[in-house]
């Protein structure tokens, strides 16, 4: 009984590895980019719930009045129902234009053990200084307003 090398089919060993190596190291790769894009997924939505709480305050504060708000200084608190819980400070500062107040509200929460924030900041028209001058019926927000993302230490991304 002799062997030839003569019609041989099939893979040798070395290539069904080399092929299960490369395959392996596809699924690996494919696995990560989808871990990442999750992980993205939900820190885009923790901005965007941030933003729109933002905006939610900047709301309430023009509701109550700039004028009254003013008064109380710097005001914070927490938003409560939310996962991971979201805190909010606001700041004003009079301009001495006009009325006009420079707006300063930040969003922050921790999540994994690192600190994000968004800040706000917006004019909003206070009392007339110009009692002769027809009123124009409480503060309104501005057209102005910039928005700031902030991750851990600061940073912005």
């Amino acid at each position: 009984m002799t062997h030839g090398k003569g019609n041989r089919t099939g893979f040798t060993l070395t290539e069904t590895l080399a092929a299960s190596t490369i395959l392996c190291g596809a699924v690996v790769t494919i696995a990560a980019i989808s871990t990442q894009s999750l992980r993205s997924t939900k820190e885009n939505r923790q901005y965007e719930t941030a933003v729109l709480l933002a905006e939610q305050q900047l709301c309430m504060v023009d509701y109550i009045g700039i004028d009254e708000f003013a008064e109380l200084g710097q005001a914070q608190g927490v938003f409560e129902g939310y996962d991971p819980p979201y805190s909010w400070a606001v700041t004003t500062q009079y301009l001495d234009i006009d009325g006009l107040y420079l707006v300063s509200l930040t969003v922050g929460w921790i999540d994994g053990g690192r600190p994000y924030s968004v800040t706000v900041q917006t004019m909003l028209n206070g009392a007339n200084p110009y009692p002769d001058e027809e009123e124009s019926g409480g503060g309104s927000i501005g057209e102005t307003g910039s928005i700031q993302r902030g991750g851990a230490a600061g940073t912005t991304q």
